[in-house]
């Protein structure tokens, strides 16, 4: 089958198919793999907890690490992703193959970057990332391994999102999915069995990192994808390279905002000792994990918006927002309700500690509280991203993670102790949502006009 057939059959199913039976479809595979992803982050979480609190801690600093390979790679895939949607919303092939090459081979020079980089000054970023000497160790044993698989974490973030912008989700889903399955697996094997505490936790993410890599490399072999991955069709014209890299700044500030806040959450709870680092660091990975329910299904909405915004059939973008926000706060909403009521025992699944337990819960049940509303927000940034409206996308993107949460997290503790850290996320939630709703009034007024 050629391209031009492909092409036309992708356009009809993405303009005419109703949108939320569109979403919905898009985004299950999608879901399916935000939560296996998190769940063998909460995997090294869990097995490590069992090796003390400084282990556990050393897991939530190196995350940062760990956020900012997966930064460039998303900044990489959605600024080729969104270019993507919508060459093929106007019907040109030839132009989305160039922007997946592009891309592809952009998020490879990246990461090699961050691995050469990172190596030489690991102790250093460490620290800054709020290592403390009894955390360290364990810090650098799991950070060598994340910076070797570098490479492939953030081309992997490219090959996942052209595949999703294509509307071929499931084949994202395949590869995503097994990597995270055999890092589940190795965990144990590494960590227990064969005795290597933290190192073996760093070795199986990294081995589970490279198989997902070439897992999804071979998606695009065949007729199964519109894009091709050819070095030939790489375009070295600097509008292209900026096109990409300025349509992706809002996914770079997203996830880079993830993790200098969260490197401050760390260096900010560092007075109040490991079991805090510890604390606040199971609060974010089962906060995330709720939370990539609401991604999964944003992600899912992300290529309709930006194929539908292409095509000119505005109506079909605002209907899909609205289906996909509330979606998203109906399912995160039962979640947060269950996560806030068990939340004494959530923790205490992690580790085993009274004051990682504690401090804990409180801060999960504040969180919880609010986590409903995050989800607009979210859509709201993916929604101005596949429009091509970069600066609203990026004011989107800053809010949650960024300009409100980091001035909390650096302020209240100084007034209220260990409550300001607990509380920064809630309350930048909050005002995220205030802030976000005029952009979002102001684009739907934009379209309809």
């Amino acid at each position: 089958m050629d391209n031009m057939s492909v092409l036309d059959r992708q356009y009809k199913e993405m303009t005419e198919t109703p949108v939320e039976k569109l979403i919905l479809r898009l985004s299950v595979p999608t879901i399916v793999s935000m939560l296996v992803t998190n769940i063998y982050n909460m995997a090294d979480t869990f097995f490590v907890g069992r090796l003390g609190t400084s282990a556990s801690a050393a897991i939530g600093i190196v995350f940062s690490l760990m956020t900012i390979n997966q930064a460039l790679g998303f900044m990489c895939g959605h600024g080729c992703g969104s270019n993507i949607s919508r060459k093929l919303g106007n019907k040109q092939g030839d132009e989305a193959v160039k922007f997946a090459s592009t891309g592809f081979f952009m998020s490879l020079f990246l990461g090699v970057f961050i691995m050469i980089t990172g190596i030489i000054f690991m102790e250093p970023l460490l620290r800054i990332m709020g290592s403390t000497d009894t955390i360290m160790p364990y810090s650098k044993s799991y950070g060598i391994c994340i910076l070797l698989s570098a490479p492939f974490m953030t081309a992997s973030c490219v090959l996942n999102n052209v595949l999703r912008y294509e509307g071929k989700a499931v084949l994202a889903m395949v590869g995503l999915t097994l990597g995270g399955v055999l890092n589940i697996i190795g965990d144990p094997i590494f960590i227990f069995v064969l005795n290597m505490g933290t190192l073996g936790a760093g070795i199986s993410t990294a081995v589970s990192q490279v198989i997902s890599f070439f897992v999804l490399l071979f998606m695009f072999g065949g007729d199964r994808t519109v894009s091709r991955l050819r070095f030939s069709a790489v375009s070295w014209d600097i509008k292209d390279i900026l096109n990409i890299l300025y349509t992706g700044l809002p996914s770079l500030i997203r996830q880079g905002m993830m993790s200098v806040s969260t490197m401050v959450l760390n260096y900010m709870s560092m007075p109040y000792g490991d079991a805090a680092i510890a604390a606040m660091s199971i609060v974010s990975r089962v906060c995330n994990f709720i939370f990539a329910i609401a991604l999964g299904i944003s992600q899912g909405f992300q290529p309709v918006s930006a194929f539908n915004y292409g095509a000119k059939k505005f109506k079909r973008v605002k209907r899909a927002f609205i289906f996909c926000c509330g979606l998203s706060m109906v399912i995160l909403g039962v979640l947060s309700v269950l996560s806030l009521i068990f939340s004494g025992h959530i923790i205490g699944l992690f580790r085993d500690d009274a004051d990682v337990i504690s401090v804990g819960t409180f801060a999960l049940r504040a969180e919880c509280i609010v986590l409903f509303i995050s989800p607009i927000t979210l859509a709201a940034s993916m929604m101005f991203q596949g429009a091509g409206e970069n600066l609203a996308s990026s004011i989107a993107s800053f809010l949650r993670s960024g300009i409100t949460f980091i001035p909390m997290v650096a302020v209240l503790p100084r007034f209220f102790g260990i409550y300001g850290i607990q509380l920064a996320q809630p309350l930048s939630d909050i005002i995220s949502f205030i802030i976000v709703l005029p952009l979002i009034l102001g684009f739907f007024k934009k379209i309809n006009a």
